[in-house]
């Protein structure tokens, strides 16, 4: 089989799957722009797929076999790798409508009773679109330290893309339910609003999908797994219960938050044996800062909502002002880090910039205009993409000098 048909495989199946979810999920007027959207997103991908491609053909990572392609190429890039993005942004975008009306329904009152609902409001609640932010510190982790593809990095990433962020997110959406509904954001691509029906549904299947993946990795580890797996966990559920809620204690919530994204990558070097270097602490201190300065600014925006639920957070503690500086800081630190990094880890410097790009013209911020920040931390969400892309090239290079 060549490449051709199996990438029209899969360009057939998410069309179908895409036009249809679309049709389900748009309401009145909506299909028009999400069509443009569609196309906007694909030309996006096109330009970084190309990129990303060419950039990993040239140093040779991979190749592909002349007698199953076309041997078209956009600059080194065979013309089937552009089927699978294509793929991607026909099918997600109607999947997303789709869950999002569900929830529209349901919060009009067309409710449906018992268990029905409960996965594609589980889905939802797992903010699909921050997926990757802790599947990928995981992956990374591990495959630059093994250097191979094996079932426990399989594992390990599925558990990090999915279950673990249904966990993170299902939990706090449960019990977060009263101050959401005082919450404008939420309802959509910042946080589900669930139905009390389904909290204890979501609270059993946020364990029941977490609990075998970490008796699993436990078992493929050793004692630094395990530690640093308990710690993850801990840190998911403790955010948000009844009794601990480390996400109302100031300066523990963004200690407690970024050690959510950061776990992962702890769990990968533990479960890998990586040996543990001046310069690879310097690099998970950094992105713990920055884990950091990203739940420090996204608290601003929600500063009137959680202080009329009685809430405490950094923000609401220290005030929209001194939060937004505090966060430039961080990243300003967290960039400066990077610079004390072996080659090269210094070129992720860089990638701090756009962060305080987007968070300093809310130096001055007040907490009565702290809700303007929800512009930018809507920013912030696609910045991270572009992170990703550029940390990938740095971890490609870095990749191609250590082989």
């Amino acid at each position: 089989m060549t490449y051709l048909w199996l990438a029209l495989a899969f360009i057939a199946a998410a069309v179908v799957a895409g036009v249809v979810l679309a049709r389900k999920g748009a309401f009145p007027g909506e299909a028009g722009r999400h069509w443009k959207a569609v196309g906007l997103a694909f030309a996006a991908l096109v330009v970084l797929t190309a990129v990303f491609d060419s950039v990993m053909i040239g140093m040779e990572l991979f190749h592909y076999d002349a007698s199953h392609i076309l041997g078209v190429r956009v600059g080194l890039a065979p013309i089937e790798d552009f089927a699978y993005p294509l793929a991607g942004v026909v099918a997600l975008p109607g999947l997303w409508m789709w869950l999002t009306r569900k929830r529209k329904q349901t919060s009009e009152g067309r409710a449906e009773s018992g268990l029905k609902g409960l996965v594609p409001q589980a889905l939802l609640a797992s903010r699909p679109v921050s997926w990757i932010n802790t599947a990928y510190p995981f992956t990374a982790a591990m495959l630059l330290t093994t250097r191979e593809v094996d079932w426990v990095l399989i594992v390990g990433t599925f558990y990090f893309l999915i279950p673990y962020n249904l966990a993170m997110y299902g939990i706090n959406d449960v019990f977060d339910y009263e101050s959401d509904l005082k919450n404008p954001r939420k309802g959509g691509i910042e946080g589900a609003l669930l139905q009390p029906r389904l909290h204890r549904p979501m609270l059993w299947l946020a364990a029941i999908t977490n609990v075998p993946f970490l008796l699993v990795l436990a078992f493929a580890g050793g004692p630094a797994a395990w530690l640093s797996l308990a710690v993850s966990a801990f840190a998911v559920v403790a955010y948000s219960v009844a009794g601990l809620r480390f996400k109302e204690r100031p300066v523990l919530d963004s200690l407690t938050s970024s050690t959510h994204f950061v776990s992962p990558a702890v769990v990968g070097l533990a479960l890998a044996g990586a040996d543990v270097t001046p310069g690879l602490i310097v690099v998970l201190v950094a992105f713990f800062l920055w884990g950091m300065a990203a739940h420090a600014f996204g608290a601003v925006q929600d500063i009137e909502p959680d202080r009329q639920a009685g809430i405490g957070s950094i923000a609401t503690v220290i005030g929209a002002r001194r939060t937004v500086r505090l966060a430039v800081v961080l990243w300003l630190v967290a960039g400066l880090a990077m610079l004390a990094t072996p080659w090269p880890g210094p070129l992720a410097a860089i990638i701090a910039v756009p962060y305080i790009a987007n968070c300093a013209p809310y130096w001055n911020v007040t907490d009565t205009t702290a809700a303007r920040t929800n512009v930018a931390w809507r920013r912030f969400i696609w910045l991270n993409y572009g992170s990703g892309f550029l940390v990938t090239l740095i971890l490609i290079l870095h990749w191609s000098l250590t082989s």
